[in-house]
């Protein structure tokens, strides 16, 4: 089961029709996650001759002397073991964020828990035995990589110190940068990221990918390790600029952006690199696909579902008033059960010293919304971890605010003080999945 605290969640809803909406709205959320399960995603790019089938060509791999794998990201394992059972690999390495992933075929696949969304040592050690792995592929050899989101965080070889690097992700991380911009400035002080991981690459390469960005774009998903890079060391400082972050980064991370600009240190391989020429990049699973499955499921749970968008964006708290906008203008129409179904990736800009993240920040702002509607509103986290917190989420509905006031909680206290997840933990109404091995942004679910 995908949620651990299922019947918990589904027990507080205040009379039958809400206990039946909570239900429904996790098994919807469930289908959502099965439909962009990594091994799955993978598995279905082999043919039954062992060969890979992409949308432009088929790829024979018994055409190569040795295939080598390399994966790093939230959903590394279950993608590197469909390649293992789909070929015979000589080698890999991958690093992933699950300390419950041990060894994968027979140990010829080495695993390295890195640090997430943080890195660390292990982040740095991992990427080192990739690049070593990369180096060690000959002309006739095939190279297999696997990327998922947080592999910005997972493979990871700075240009500065890794306490730097820690201080100045936790400073974007907390700016209210969306992941492009955040990721603009990875790609420039980093030696692997925007296509730099395969600069002396001599053999052909095969990413398949899981995208965890709006609109899918490949060079900023993980950043780009296998991809030209559109952006530049310029574009890197007008994103600190503009979030008042030049001057609280460290000193080595400006030192190192404004020799970019200076052409000191070499831009990142730009789309006329030739190194690209036998690279192939391919999504294999997405928010989209995700949000297609929630449809189906909720239709057949006898709803009326609508897709309204899988492009959220902005602050998390914004994006609620927008969404429950939207919501009202669909909800009461000539159907008494509806399903609007969002998806994509808000912000939050960190001000308080609370606990939580985008998608319970998301519900703790509709929670006054939807107070004394037939409403249930519901954001998920699809890798099982929203923000600073353990959760993935959080569920709300007509009756959360009256709750909450029983036992002295203000939602705009907690809000202000991003402090999302101490409100919903004491109305046990988090979403506690633990990792689900994949990561394609976020999904919401509006009921009634």
């Amino acid at each position: 089961m995908l949620f651990k605290n299922y019947k918990q969640i589904i027990a507080n809803g205040q009379n039958s029709d809400l206990q039946r909406k909570r239900k429904d709205a996790l098994d919807i959320l469930a289908s959502a996650i099965k439909a962009v399960n990594p091994y799955a995603a993978v598995k279905n790019m082999f043919d039954d001759r062992h060969s890979i089938v992409l949308d432009t060509e088929t790829i024979d791999t018994c055409s190569f002397d040795n295939i080598y794998l390399a994966g790093f990201g939230k959903a590394s394992a279950g993608m590197a073991k469909a390649v293992c059972d789909s070929l015979s690999i000589k080698k890999g390495v991958i690093i992933t964020n699950d300390p419950t992933v041990k060894k994968i075929d027979d140990n010829k696949v080495e695993v390295f828990v890195g640090g997430h969304p943080i890195p660390n040592k292990i982040s740095i050690e991992g990427t080192e035995r990739v690049i070593q792995l990369v180096d060690s592929c000959k002309e006739n050899d095939l190279l297999i990589v696997l990327i998922s989101g947080g592999g910005s965080a997972l493979l990871c070889k700075p240009r500065v110190s890794l306490k730097d690097l820690q201080q100045t992700t936790n400073l974007l991380l907390k700016s209210g940068a969306d992941i492009n911009e955040i990721n603009t400035i990875r790609k420039h002080i980093s030696h692997v990221k925007g296509g730099q991981l395969i600069k002396s690459a001599r053999c052909p390469i095969v990413s398949f990918i899981i995208s965890d960005i709006i609109d899918d774009p490949i060079e900023f998903i993980a950043s780009g390790p296998t991809s030209p890079d559109s952006t530049t060391f310029s574009d890197a400082k007008k994103v600190l600029k503009k979030y008042g972050l030049w001057n609280k980064i460290p000193y080595d991370v400006r030192w190192v952006i404004e020799q970019g600009i200076q052409r000191y240190i070499p831009e990142t391989p730009k789309e006329d690199d030739p190194v690209f020429k036998n690279v192939f990049n391919y999504i294999v699973a997405n928010n989209e696909a995700a949000c297609r499955a929630a449809y189906q499921k909720a239709q057949k749970l006898g709803y009326n579902p609508m897709i309204l968008t899988t492009r959220l964006m902005g602050e998390a708290r914004n994006a609620t008033m927008n969404l429950i906008e939207r919501a009202k203008q669909h909800l009461y129409s000539k159907y008494d059960k509806t399903a609007l179904i969002s998806g994509g990736e808000t912000t939050v800009t960190v001000k308080g010293h609370g606990l939580g993240g985008r998608n319970q920040e998301l519900v703790l702002a509709a929670v006054e919304y939807i107070a004394g509607t037939d409403l249930l509103f519901i954001s998920f986290a699809t890798d099982g971890i929203d923000g600073n917190s353990d959760a993935a989420g959080a569920i709300a509905d007509g009756f959360t605010l009256r709750r909450a006031q029983n036992i002295g909680l203000d939602p705009r206290k907690f809000l202000e003080d991003n402090n999302s997840y101490e409100f919903f933990s004491k109305l046990k109404d988090l979403l506690i999945t633990g990792p689900t091995g994949t990561n394609v942004m976020d999904i919401q679910l509006i009921l009634r």
